[in-house]
Order: structure tokens, then C-alpha cells, then sequence
């Protein structure tokens, strides 16, 4: 079901009115968001203009609380701001199946894909889009990440050590927010129904194909030690089931290994942070296997 559709140019007359295609379409997939979907949206729809427009496409899907009606009442706003705007709605509670149905309700040949939580920066889309327009071939590009200080001790010191990590210093490492051309969207057909889409994507990708702009989005990590072991069990996961999938993407993860003597360095710069994100890991491999199911991270 389709809430909501805001024109840019809203004001003129319908045989005035010219709609073409976006440049860029934001697919943001939502599932009982309510604390955190205004914030996003607002943050988005006052974004730089982007060159030749910029749709959004909120899928809600499973939501049992006011997601949907939150985000429609943004659909006004998105029209004054120069966005297009739709709001879908899914009974299905799966992120891989609002992801796909952003893609079919998409129009610009640039996608971007950004979770819920994310509060992105004015320039941060334009960026983007001047960064994939310039690329000469497949391309994929993300944001610079600021991670916020957390309420809880663990979660601080957890966060502190793991943006210190091989995969956190990537210069486009990706989470809660990607982004690609159309050459870069050919790279796979729907998403298929696994735990981390994230992955999945930047691994369709060589790291000279992965493009890092320096406009910041922020990304707020989950708080106390129960969700931090539960959503790293999940990462864990997504990750051992792309290797067993489709084995040769792993030759694009580009990143160094840490090692025991940049672990030693690690503990050495950080001990609290250090014996917190070992703590989290241990417990995670000793009870590898275990969850089976998809687990929300908060």
C-alpha cells in the first residue's frame, strides 16, 4: 500500500507538471522505527540539493507501531524540500523483502540504501552522488561514520575498540549506509534472504571499486552487553553464511589482518575496550550456532 507520493515541483498544475526520473533513489527499509524514523527523515530531506533530484522510499514492513504514520507525515515536508516521497507498507516483517520492494518502487538509476537509525549529514547525499557519477565503471560508496558516545559503560568501551579495528578504518566500510551506480546495482538481482545485506553488497565489489566520501552520517551503536552480544552473534553469522554461499566474494574484503601483534597493540592502547570486545567475541563463539534465527539488534 502506498501512503504517500510528494512531487517536487507540487505547486505547479497538473498539465504543467513534468516528472522525470530522479537521479537518486534512497530506499530506506523500516521495521517498528518509531523512536528513530523522524529523526532520519528530517536529517535526509535537509540534505544539499542533489544534481537532477532525489526520491526516498520508506518501506515499513511487520511494524506494530506508528512507523508508517510517522514517516507519512513527512511526506509534505519531502514536497518543500524538492524530494519525491513514498511510504509502503508491508505485512511481511523482513528487511531483505523491503529492500527488494524499494528497488521495484525505485526510479533513479543511483540507489542508495539507509537504515533507520542513520541521521546523515547536509552534504552527505550530493557527495555521494557526485562520487558514483564521476566513477567510470561498477561503483560502490558510503559516508564517514561517527559513532556517538554510547549511555552504557560497555558499549563505550566496546565501540571505542571496534572503530579501531581493520574493517572500521576502510575508507567505505558501509554500515547504515551504501551506496551505488547503476553499473554497481547490475552487480546482483534481488537481495536474497540472508542475514546481512550490508556484507553482501560491499563484498560485490573490489576495494578499489569502494569509494569513501569525507561528508558524515551518524551511526549510534546498540547500548549494554545482552544486545552487543546478540547483534555482533548476528554479524558473525552473516558472514560465515556469505562465505558459504558464494565463496568467491570473500576475495573482496580487502582488509588486513589484525594479527596478534596488532591485537597486542590493540589491548596495549585500550585495555578496558580491549578485555570488553574480547569478552563479547568469546562469548559469541562459544555459543556459535545457537541463535538460528534473524535477531534485531535492539
Amino acid at each position: 500500500m502506498i501512503g504517500g507520493d510528494a512531487d517536487m515541483d507540487a505547486g505547479a498544475s497538473p498539465h504543467e507538471r513534468v516528472d522525470t526520473p530522479p537521479a537518486l533513489s534512497v530506499i530506506l527499509p523500516a521495521s517498528n522505527e518509531q523512536d528513530y524514523i523522524g529523526a532520519c527523515l528530517t536529517a535526509l530531506l535537509a540534505s544539499d540539493p542533489v544534481p537532477s533530484g532525489a526520491e526516498v522510499i520508506v518501506v515499513a514492513n511487520g511494524c506494530r507501531d506508528r512507523t508508517a504514520g510517522i514517516a507519512r507525515s513527512l511526506v509534505p515536508a519531502a514536497g518543500r524540500a524538492g524530494w519525491k516521497m513514498q511510504v509502503i507498507e508491508r505485512e511481511e516483517g523482513s528487511k531483505m523483502g523491503a529492500l527488494n520492494a524499494g528497488d521495484l518502487a525505485a526510479s533513479g538509476d543511483l540507489r542508495a540504501y539507509l537504515d533507520a537509525d542513520v541521521v546523515v549529514s547536509p552534504p552527505l547525499m550530493a557527495e555521494l552522488v557526485g562520487a558514483l557519477k564521476a566513477a567510470t565503471g561498477a561503483a560502490y560508496a558510503s559516508g564517514t561514520a561517527i559513532v556517538p558516545p554510547a549511555r552504557s559503560a560497555v558499549t563505550r568501551a566496546y565501540a571505542r575498540l571496534w572503530q579501531r579495528l581493520p574493517f572500521a578504518q576502510d575508507s567505505a566500510p558501509g554500515f547504515g549506509l551504501f551506496a551505488v551506480n547503476a553499473a554497481g546495482r547490475a552487480r546482483w538481482d534481488r537481495f536474497p534472504p540472508i542475514i546481512s545485506d550490508d556484507t553482501f553488497v560491499r563484498l560485490q565489489f573490489a576495494p578499489h571499486e569502494r569509494i569513501g566520501v569525507r561528508a558524515t552520517y551518524v551511526w549510534p551503536m546498540v547500548e549494554g552487553w545482552a544486545r552487543l552480544v546478540r547483534v555482533r552473534r548476528r554479524q558473525d553469522e552473516g558472514v560465515r553464511e556469505i562465505a558459504e554461499r558464494w565463496p568467491d566474494l570473500m576475495r573482496n574484503e580487502g582488509k588486513p589482518a589484525l594479527g596478534p601483534a596488532g591485537a597486542a597493540r590493540l589491548a596495549l592502547r585500550d585495555p578496558a575496550g580491549f578485555a570488553v570486545y574480547a569478552a563479547v567475541s568469546a562469548v559469541v563463539r562459544m555459543n556459535r550456532g545457537r541463535s538460528g534465527a534473524w535477531i534485531r539488534g535492539r
